[in-house]
């Protein structure tokens, strides 16, 4: 086991709170829960540590929102999202940590104010289609967010702003969210398992706060029954800013 202070445990057990609620409810909320990991932590531990806790949600959210993929969606970020993956894994194995948080901080803040620049110039329509998107804002957000899933597990907050872009309603988000994020998570162990991040103690930790995310994926469900559209995005859309700025901080 790590030997952590009862402070960085706390903190350790709000992050994975945090991650079974996100996987539920609040897409791009786990960005809270891998700031946590990161300040406890040494920063390419903390990514193994939390891809693991992250599969544990994974399985809720497949259980809760697997009949609302749009997977259209899917296929058409497959190829840049993959591209993304590969980009990740050479900068994760040659970047300093601290260039790579600050790299992804900057470009969340631009996609936040590129998203908002987008629907503030669309209809206000008051029923909404199925996620489009053409293929070059597939092709963007899919390849960063390939790249941030790999580096830091912060593909959440980009893949929201995608589908917040594309104006997707709230059950088909969690649901393409849920499918989308499970595939790539398992996708990425391999990848993490050659630079050797899963120590036997990494393992051990996650034993432990498992049970946290299952907590936290309940308590999500009951959230997402009560959500209301604007005030989903308006709360990913907050959220994915704090992320962004703890980034760069």
């Amino acid at each position: 086991m790590i030997a952590l202070d009862p402070w960085a445990w706390a903190a350790l057990a709000v992050a994975a709170v945090t991650i079974g609620i996100s996987k539920t409810a609040l897409p791009g909320g786990s960005i809270l829960a891998i700031a946590l990991f990161a300040a406890v932590l040494p920063a390419r531990t903390s990514t193994a540590a939390t891809l693991l806790l992250l599969m544990v949600g994974d399985l809720f959210a497949l259980f809760a929102y697997r009949r609302h993929a749009h997977w259209p969606t899917l296929l058409r970020l497959a190829p840049a999202v993959i591209a993304g993956l590969l980009v990740g894994f050479a900068f994760l194995a040659l970047a300093g940590d601290g260039v790579v948080r600050r790299a992804i901080g900057v470009i969340l803040l631009l996609m936040i104010a590129v998203t908002l620049w987008r629907r503030w110039r669309q209809s206000k329509a008051d029923t909404v289609a199925p996620p489009s998107g053409g293929i070059v804002l597939a092709g963007a957000y899919g390849t960063l967010g390939g790249f941030t899933t790999m580096v830091a597990n912060a593909g959440g907050p980009v893949m929201s702003m995608y589908f917040l872009a594309t104006r997707t309603p709230v059950q088909v988000f969690l649901g393409t969210s849920a499918w989308f994020f499970a595939i790539i998570n398992v996708i990425k162990v391999p990848f993490l398992a050659g630079l050797g991040l899963f120590h036997p103690p990494v393992l051990l930790m996650d034993a432990v706060l498992a049970p946290l995310v299952v907590i936290g994926a309940l308590l999500g469900l009951r959230v997402a029954r009560r959500m209301n559209q604007r005030v989903f995005d308006r709360i990913v859309i907050v959220l994915t800013i704090l992320g962004a700025v703890y980034l760069l901080i």
